[in-house]
């Protein structure tokens, strides 16, 4: 396969499954949806925080080399900060947020966005050597696990956001604050868990990850309940 052949089906493994991610969670503000071109810039922003996260990234694995869980750990700190910083300056400060469940939709885009270009990464090397079958099969691991994994460490921040709309600022912060330290220890866990799977672990893995999936569900119900 062709160098310009395999970027494209990296591209297409990796953000069309995003996608179609995103547009399920959208269906959750279907009353009240939000403007596409917000929804689009968010899930875009989210593919440049990929970017952004490298050269961070690169610093801890030098100062903790071997996939130590500390290095993990200040992992999942940098994804998750700048997952959040995008999120906030991007969207969920602007005016279009007047809902509480708005900010849980702008938080999930930008995760998604991340999900796209970093399962792209992932896929490409299979890819460019021809091995399709260890392609497909990576993208198909990413998509149940690591992908959803963000979202649900992600949603995990707008949660909070969501059920502190009509908060003091004080409140907003606090609540956000320990958002972030949940999501944070959702996603290093994750990382170090998976690392070191067998089969059985493998699946309960997976499976506490779409346990987690079902709670956002049930969070986005909590967030349309949220009133002055």
């Amino acid at each position: 396969m062709t160098t310009s052949n395999a970027i494209l089906s990296a591209l297409a493994f990796g953000i069309l499954p995003a996608i179609l991610w995103l547009l399920f969670w959208l269906k959750e503000d279907s009353k009240h949806p939000e403007s596409p071109f917000l929804i689009s810039k968010a899930f875009l922003c989210g593919m440049l925080v990929v970017v952004l996260v490298i050269p961070f990234q690169k610093i801890v694995d030098d100062l903790f080399p071997g996939m130590s869980p500390t290095a993990f750990l200040f992992w999942a700190i940098i994804e998750e900060g700048f997952k959040f910083a995008m999120a906030y300056f991007v969207a969920i400060r602007v005016r279009d947020d007047d809902e509480p469940i708005d900010a849980m939709i702008y938080m999930i885009a930008v995760a998604l966005g991340f999900v796209a270009l970093e399962n792209t990464f992932f896929i490409f090397h299979p890819l460019l050597q021809r091995d399709i079958v260890v392609a497909v099969s990576l993208g198909n691991l990413r998509f149940i696990g690591a992908s959803l994994l963000h979202v649900v460490s992600s949603a995990t921040i707008g949660l909070a956001l969501a059920l502190s709309f009509y908060k003091k600022t004080s409140v907003r912060v606090a609540w956000t604050s320990l958002a972030f330290i949940i999501a944070v220890i959702i996603h290093a866990a994750f990382n170090i868990f998976i690392l070191n799977r067998t089969g059985l672990e493998s699946f309960v893995i997976f499976g506490s990850v779409w346990f987690g999936v079902a709670l956002v569900l049930l969070a986005f119900e909590k967030a349309k309940t949220v009133a002055p």
